[in-house]
């Protein structure tokens, strides 16, 4: 142990510069924190600052502190007593393991008290984190609760329907069983009562707002949404399309989008949120605020282990656990997401697909023990007419424009007519001075489902087969038909394995030789 650096006290880390016999309360809420949370270690012979100041004793020092963690902590943790010598003098760590069987609650003069760990601090439990960690500690998630709702009263149309739809499977009204949304009884769960047609959660809730400009400052427009948690997440997702844009470059033979955003990781975004906000907390919801160089979102409830913030962590690295397994079960079911828990990263790769991106632009996440944020930049932000063209690699052949696609669940993937033609909710937009108007006749342009594959690829590159099928309601024979077709002229790309990878559309003036 004469390795370890003190520098200063954190989430998982307390000095103490000596053992407090008479008021064990000052270090022992420190025991308390670190068995609720992801554990940690207390250091006694250290000061505040880090220095080193030892003790006197430490073969008693260790006796007492077993013995008063035994008697006043309930249930005992578990926990590693080391002795060991620094600049020669003696010091004692006393480790702390994550506990299993939370709350562990201090216990004094007939009274028991839980501790959390925020920041570098150990901090009484509130009624909500007091709830969470008697539903950890139980082996129970809220979301899997039995309510007192019956079954009987609800239905489950706009599940079936997103499941048909989503999977291509018939649904059957087993499923909502075996998805963990009604008990055997014949009641339904808290999940239950989030994805049923008429949910009665109040909770249960997004609060969208276009904001003028960087601030809120001024709201452009802004809407309120109550409802099932399908409900949720298509109104929301629709709200940030119809309140973005996404500029356009027209080729001799198709349309190129550039969106500001890719609808794929946005949809990943609101899912996330779903699933991993805490709602147990009254009062707070969803809030998506639309800014002209970001969207944020937030919702309650911080790391769902307690440890490190998001922001302090390695995402490829962070474990997947999951505060609603429930939830997420039948949003991977729905294939909103995947089971493996990989979201986070999953966005910062969707939006590096986008044209205009650049790495300073990656979605970041942050989190505080009662939160947690994503922010997305705007990856077209303050990039003129002659910026894109630079993008691009223009030799005078293009048009671009720029529009607000429509605000339909697949928005301007329908593909009904390119947007310097459309009269409905896209706005036209001059050719830049000095651009040549496109030539016609030269090359012959792509029909509307080869567009609205490639605008579906720029959207979301994981798209599939089925899924473009299913948006251009033609047959799966007819879409790999145009998928082999575009491939051979070069417009599009497949990029890693059939299933994982992802389609890339090329831009003909840079990547190809």
């Amino acid at each position: 142990m004469s390795n370890k650096k003190f520098i200063a006290e954190c989430t998982t880390y307390d000095f103490k510069q000596a053992l407090e016999r008479r008021k064990v309360k000052s270090w022992l809420k420190s025991v308390s924190a670190f068995a609720n949370t992801e554990g940690g270690s207390l250091f006694f012979g250290v000061a505040d600052d880090g220095s080193v100041i030892g003790l006197d004793d430490v073969q008693s020092d260790a006796e007492f502190i077993s013995e008063i963690i035994k008697t006043r902590i309930d249930p005992i943790p578990d926990m590693v007593l080391t002795p060991f010598e620094r600049e020669g003098k003696h010091l004692l760590e006393v480790a702390i393991k994550p506990g299993q069987t939370t709350p562990y609650y201090y216990y004094e003069n007939g009274a028991r008290t839980a501790f959390v760990r925020v920041g570098n601090e150990s901090v009484e439990c509130n009624s909500q984190q007091l709830l969470s960690l008697v539903l950890r500690g139980s082996g129970h998630t809220w979301d899997s609760l039995k309510s007192q709702e019956h079954a009987d009263k609800y239905s489950f149309r706009m599940l079936a329907n997103t499941y048909e739809k989503r999977t291509h499977q018939q649904w059957n009204d087993k499923l909502i069983e075996s998805f963990g949304l009604v008990t055997s009884d014949g009641y339904l769960t808290n999940a239950g009562l989030l994805f049923a047609d008429n949910c009665p959660v109040y909770q249960s809730r997004s609060f969208c707002t276009r904001w003028t400009g960087l601030q809120k400052d001024d709201a452009i427009n802004d809407s309120e949404y109550q409802g099932n948690l399908i409900y949720l997440l298509e109104m929301t997702t629709s709200f940030i399309r119809a309140n973005t844009a996404t500029r356009w470059y027209k080729l001799p033979t198709h349309r190129m989008n550039i969106p500001e955003y890719s609808d794929r990781a946005i949809l990943e975004a609101v899912v996330n949120h779903l699933i991993h906000r805490d709602y147990i907390v009254m009062g707070s919801e969803l809030h998506v605020d639309i800014y002209d160089n970001r969207i944020e979102f937030y919702t309650p409830g911080g790391m769902y282990d307690g440890g490190q913030p998001i922001q302090n962590r390695d995402i490829d690295t962070v474990p997947s656990r999951r505060r609603n397994p429930v939830i997420a079960d039948v949003f991977a079911q729905l294939d909103y997401m995947e089971k493996r828990g990989s979201g986070l990263k999953k966005m910062q790769n969707l939006e590096s697909t986008l044209p205009t991106y650049k790495g300073v632009l990656t979605p970041t996440f942050r989190s505080d023990p009662h939160a947690f944020f994503t922010t997305f930049r705007n990856v077209n932000y303050g990039l003129t007419d002659d910026d894109f063209l630079q993008i691009i690699g223009d030799h005078g052949e293009g048009v671009i424009g720029v529009g607000i696609p429509k605000t339909t669940p697949k928005g301007i993937l329908k593909g009904e007519s390119s947007p310097e033609t459309s009269s409905k909710g896209i706005p036209k937009q001059g050719i830049p001075k000095g651009k040549a108007i496109l030539k016609r006749g030269i090359l012959k342009p792509l029909g509307k489902t080869a567009q609205l594959i490639i605008d579906m690829m720029v959207s979301d590159p994981t798209s599939t087969t089925e899924d473009f099928a299913a948006a251009a309601h033609v047959s799966i024979p007819a879409i790999k038909k145009h998928l082999k077709n575009l491939t051979e002229k070069g417009i599009i790309t497949r990029v890693g394995a059939a299933r994982g990878g992802f389609w890339k559309v090329l831009n003909p003036n840079k990547d190809q030789s």
